[in-house]
Order: C-alpha cells, then structure tokens, then sequence
C-alpha cells in the first residue's frame, strides 16, 4: 500500500507532525510505503480563480508544486492530512494546495460534481490550542476537519477516520492517548 502523509503544519516538530509521525510509524510498520510532503515546503502560485481548469481538466498557471502534489495524490493508495487549526480552518498553504488541484480531484458536471478519487481512504487530523472540549464546541478543531472533510467529500474519498486534538498550547507534548488515537487511526487503513 501506498500512503501519503500532507503535512499541512509549518512546524515540523509541532504536535501537528508529532501525531503524523505516529501515524507514518505504523503504517510503516505494516508494510506500507509511506510519502510525506510538508505544506509549507511547496512552491505555489495562487489560484487565479479563472475557473479554466474546470472546462479543460488543467490549470492556465505555469507547472508548480501543486501539480506535483496532484500526481501524488492520485498514485496514493490511501491520504494522511494533518492540519493544525487557523481561525476555525485549515492554513493557507494547504488551502492553497487544494484550491489549485481542484481540477484533477472533482469534476464539474451539469448536476453534481463529479469525484475523481472515488474510494481512496483518508484520514484527517487537526490540532488546536483551544482546550477541549471549546475546540469541538466552537468550530475550532473542529472546522479545520469540516474544512477537510468538504475538499474529500466532493473529491470522492472515504474517511476511515479523524483525530483532532484541543489544548496544544498548555499542553503541547504527544500523550498516550495522543498515539494510542493516531496508531488506531493508521490501523483503518489496512482494513
């Protein structure tokens, strides 16, 4: 099995990329070869919002990152995204990302859109500083899984599970229970 891990977190040793780093472990050690991208570290020019892509199945833009993600994502057998929280969402740089690949990850159509991963598993992970359960109740964590859940949802992927965890700021360290959540959430991937 192929997986890819799309670190959306600029912090590299944050608890965003502690609990992937988890979750890359076990899938690892299950026998599966496991890519990880930082969000951070793509070079990508903004959408343009020209909608072209829609019609033509490819972006106007000059060949950048995003494409190079968009290729990944489709060789994956199954997608890792991790996301710590920003404003009850996803940060701009892996919004960005998605934003430039709709094209290769939906299609338009005259009804409904058309999805072009249809039964990739995925999971989704967020982080936040504000404490649980406040992080559920006022969309924090929990909107930058709703966020992510949307791009998946129209994109055709099945989520096998989400992990999100409040309170970073007072404490930051991966816990037990962290791992525990992050071992079982890798272990949906095989089944």
């Amino acid at each position: 099995m192929n997986i890819l891990i799309i670190n959306g977190s600029p912090k590299k040793s944050g608890l965003t990329s502690q609990m992937l780093e988890v979750m890359r472990e076990e899938a690892a050690n299950n026998g599966a070869i496991v890519d990880v991208v930082h969000a951070n570290d793509l070079t990508i020019k903004p959408c343009l919002g020209c909608m072209a892509c829609r019609k033509t199945g490819k972006c106007v833009l000059p060949e950048d990152d995003s494409i190079r993600l968009l290729e990944k994502i489709k060789s994956a057998d199954a997608v890792i995204i991790g996301a710590p929280c920003y404003w009850g969402n996803i940060p701009g740089q892996l919004k960005l990302a998605f934003d430039r690949m709709v094209y290769g990850m939906m299609r338009e159509t005259d009804r409904f859109p058309e999805p072009l991963m249809p039964g990739k598993k995925c999971i989704l992970l967020s982080t936040c500083t504000t404490p649980w359960p406040f992080n559920i109740l006022m969309n924090q964590s929990r909107g930058a899984i709703k966020a992510l859940r949307e791009i998946c949802r129209y994109s055709g992927f099945k989520i096998v599970s989400t992990v999100e965890r409040g309170g970073t700021q007072k404490h930051p360290k991966l816990s037990e229970q962290d791992y525990t959540h992050c071992v079982k959430a890798a272990r949906k991937l095989k089944d």
